[in-house]
């Protein structure tokens, strides 16, 4: 799948730790992946094991956080979508969203206090920005709102598509000051009052993922559970920028999932008495998608390159976002068109990426507004509304 061997840029430790995780996800997360997305059911029992890996805020450093490369998290990432991309995005949403917000913009005493049994996935977070009548509108349109009595701020409003907010230990929630209009952070913990989380039912895509509906109804949190370095949106953009990283990686994974699943099918499928895969045109499939495979994943590595150097720039994670979930969705349809009506059969597990890809396609940015992210630093012109 790695057809110009860029993982061979990684040390031997780091390809021991990702051997450690195909073992994983080959005898515990494969096996009942198509069940628990049938079913839309979370497999509870993974996450202590998963835990124990030690892949958790991969690459982050201090409070007894791994401090790995950028590169590596990406390869994980890469492995975990190639498996189950619901699986994936639940690793995302909790390492990279809830995480990373106490990482960038948390107080010391918030970073020790969450990030180590986070690390260790003792403690579940979940990442509120998204609400019913905004989405690629937050930056300016936020309406869920915080207000300030006395130590503690009153939180008000409506979030959805929240991932992991069912049964998450903390879910962080963005809303407007009212005093001064500014975007801010705030710990949400478990059974707060005035805290709701309603699972969203009948997704066609990410299934096995709990997305919420979140209402704030009088939510009191206390000033110590504000993020303390959240002072504006920009903090919160901060954030999404690091993890738009993620979620190209998480594309190429998604790729590679359907395209290892029609390769093999490929191999075995009889027609006209000899294996499909000696026929032109099924080659062709083959080629096209690890085309794409290979483009996106030499594309994510250098942009982790430049992440761990410190030198990624909130345009080059957009361009790498919008490219590889483009190329993500051309590839798992592909890899489906090769296995004909089979293609759409859970049991061929193709049909799963098919679908999954479509919510990796949207969250966090759409292809649409990366673009304009892009365009904007091109041509030195606006053109959001």
């Amino acid at each position: 799948m790695d057809f110009y061997r860029l993982a061979d840029d990684l040390p031997d430790p780091d390809l021991e730790l990702l051997d450690r995780l195909r073992t994983f996800l080959d005898t515990e997360v494969a096996p009942v992946a198509n069940w628990h997305w049938a079913r839309e059911r979370f497999p509870h029992h993974l996450i202590e094991p998963l835990g124990k890996l030690d892949i958790g805020g991969l690459s982050y450093a201090g409070h007894g956080l791994p401090g790995r490369t950028s590169l590596l998290d990406g390869f994980v990432t890469l492995e975990l979508a190639s498996t189950d991309p619901s699986f994936a995005t639940f690793f995302g949403v909790h390492t990279g969203l809830a995480m990373g917000s106490i990482y960038l913009c948390g107080s010391e005493g918030q970073k020790e206090r969450w990030l180590p049994p986070m690390h260790r996935f003792e403690k579940i977070g979940a990442f509120g920005l998204t609400e019913p009548a905004v989405g690629s509108a937050a930056a300016r349109g936020l309406t869920t709102t915080a207000r300030r009595d006395g130590d503690e701020w009153v939180l008000t409003g409506e979030k959805k598509w929240i991932g992991n907010a069912t049964f998450a230990d903390v879910t962080v929630i963005w809303a407007k000051d009212e005093a001064d209009g500014q975007v801010k952070g705030f710990l949400v913990e478990q059974g707060t009052p005035g805290f709701t989380a309603t699972k969203i039912e009948g997704k066609i895509a990410l299934r096995t993922v709990q997305n919420a509906h979140i209402e704030l109804v009088g939510c009191r949190v206390p000033e110590a559970n504000r993020l303390q370095n959240a002072r504006s949106f920009a903090d919160t953009a901060a954030v999404l920028r690091m993890t738009r990283t993620s979620v190209a990686w998480q594309a190429v994974g998604c790729s590679i999932g359907a395209y290892r699943r029609a390769l093999a099918y490929a191999r075995e499928r009889e027609q006209f008495g000899r294996p499909i895969g000696g026929f032109q045109l099924v080659q062709d499939l083959l080629v096209r998608m690890l085309g794409n495979i290979t483009s996106s994943l030499c594309m994510v590595a250098q942009l982790s390159r430049l992440q761990d150097a410190g030198k990624m720039t909130e345009e080059q994670a957009s361009l790498a976002k919008a490219f590889c979930t483009t190329k993500m969705r051309e590839t798992v349809g592909m890899a489906r068109e090769l296995m004909g009506g089979n293609g759409i059969l859970l049991e061929h597990e193709v049909g799963r990426f098919v679908a999954d890809a479509e919510a990796i396609h949207s969250y966090e940015g759409t292809r649409e507004m990366n673009t304009l992210i892009v365009g904007r630093a091109l041509t030195g012109q606006s053109a959001f509304v």
